[in-house]
Order: structure tokens, then sequence, then C-alpha cells
């Protein structure tokens, strides 16, 4: 079996992810990156899975924004959050503005109010997702 670790670091390989080594301190504090935001545009469960959307070139991103872009697809926010190495609170901000701007879509997730055809769709898109990994 794969430990969560090693699965991570062959997705940062697959995904040609660049990680700092870990001497190194980051000296950019996080309200820097979301411009002293603290809260999603958007709702953003932890569990939500992302796909990135077609997008202009012309569409001006942050580097924290692109990082998250350029490897959100097919993810969990938490996934993202792990794979870029910034603080959960940050990635959801992050993807709220992507969100926002139509380059990233949030599939729906299991609400209280979610039908019993709702969770069984889940079910299966998890089960499917399991068998491909």
């Amino acid at each position: 079996m794969v430990s969560p670790d090693e699965r991570y670091a062959r997705d940062a390989r697959r995904d040609r992810i660049e990680v700092e080594p870990a001497t190194s301190a980051r000296l950019v504090r996080a309200y820097t990156i979301t411009r002293g935001r603290t809260h999603a545009a958007v709702e953003l469960p932890m569990e939500a899975t992302l796909r990135v959307m077609p997008r202009d070139a012309d569409v001006p991103l942050t580097p924290a924004a692109l990082q998250v872009l350029d490897i959100c697809d097919r993810r969990s926010v938490a996934e993202v959050s792990a794979l870029v190495a910034m603080p959960i609170g940050v990635v959801r901000v992050l993807l709220g503005d992507l969100v926002e701007q139509g380059l990233v879509r949030v599939q729906a997730t299991i609400t209280e109010r979610s039908s019993s055809d709702e969770r069984i769709e889940l079910m299966e898109r998890t089960l499917r997702g399991l068998r491909s990994y």
C-alpha cells in the first residue's frame, strides 16, 4: 500500500511541482497572498472536487493563483492545499477568485438536503476515481 506522503510526492512529480527545500523559510505572509481577505467569495468545502475550465491567456493571475490553477484539476480543495504547501484558508480564497473568474468549476458535494440519487452518484464517482487511481 502506498502511503499518503508517497502518493503526494508521486503526484507532485507527475505535475512537475517545484517544491522549495525544507530549509528555506517562506517570507510572504498569508494575508499578503490573499490581499487581506480571510473568506472565499464562494462556498468551498474541503472535499469539493475542482475542474479547470478553458481560459484566455489574457486573464491576469498572481503567481500563487497560477500555482493553484496549475494543479487543481480533478483534486479536492484539501489536496490542492497540501500540494501547494499553503494554508487551507489561503487556498480557499484563491480558489474563490478563480471560480468567480470562471477558470475553475466546483463539482457538487453532498449536503443535508441532497437526495439519495445525488448521494449514490457521488459514491459511484468516488469509486470510479479510486479504481482509476
